[in-house]
């Protein structure tokens, strides 16, 4: 690829800087709360909601509650591990600490390995859970557990997996069959893992997150198709 178009699909892929998730100073450190002891919770606790959030939040980690994670291991059979780089995600525990209940789609306007080299780099500040092929080849690039910065919303990021689909949103013909039947097998197996309905208010296009400027999945992609696939494959699940 040249750098020419290297530098287009970085910027297609989420407009790069555009896409960075900002951390809110929302939550006490462990060593603030050790030291700090009743004095911390009082602050904790005039910081509202949002900081007994943190708090909880915090406590699967520091209560050693964490999940185990081995290199390799993938959460859906048959895909294929590709990190990417912790740069473009966040250590999480969910469902534990975020509940999951949105599956979100995307088109990477490039190819499949266009996605997997940027999700790689640390300066891109973004990937999504999944990449799946136009072949039905599917990559994991982050755990379900944690928290991928895929949509350009962080409360949208922390209860969502987020999938990429190889292609452009003009070109109906890069939709194939075996893409669709492989990520509606992918979609049905998040939705019966956390028990997201498979209908269009919990599966949606990455184009109706609140404050995205991103069109994908975009006009060509079918729906009504995928969600009968996915509603296909999830019954098969259970």
């Amino acid at each position: 690829m040249s750098e020419q178009n290297e530098s287009q699909a970085r910027q297609d892929l989420w407009g790069t800087r555009m896409e960075r998730e900002q951390e809110r100073p929302r939550s006490i450190s462990r060593r603030g709360l050790l030291i700090g002891g009743a004095g911390a919770a009082t602050v904790m606790g005039a910081a509202g909601y949002a900081g007994w959030d943190g708090l909880r939040r915090w406590w699967w980690r520091a209560a050693g509650s964490e999940r185990p994670r081995t290199d390799g291991v993938v959460d859906h059979a048959g895909a294929e591990w590709v990190g990417a780089s912790s740069a473009n995600w966040r250590r999480a525990q969910r469902p534990s600490d975020y509940a999951v209940d949105l599956v979100v789609i995307h088109v990477v306007q490039g190819s499949y390995g266009d996605a997997l080299r940027v999700f790689r780099d640390p300066l891109h500040k973004a990937a999504a859970h999944y990449v799946v092929r136009q072949d039905g080849h599917i990559a994991q690039t982050v755990r379900e557990l944690d928290v991928a910065f895929h949509c350009g919303n962080r409360e949208f990021n922390e209860r969502s997996v987020g999938i990429e689909h190889e292609g452009h949103v003009d070109r109906p013909e890069g939709f194939t069959d075996a893409m669709y039947a492989a990520s509606a097998r992918l979609t049905a197996g998040i939705c019966t893992r956390y028990a997201i309905p498979a209908d269009r208010a919990h599966i949606i296009a990455h184009s109706e997150v609140p404050g995205t400027d991103h069109t994908d999945p975009g006009p060509h992609w079918d729906w009504n198709r995928y969600l009968g696939l996915v509603r296909a494959a999830t019954t098969l699940a259970r």
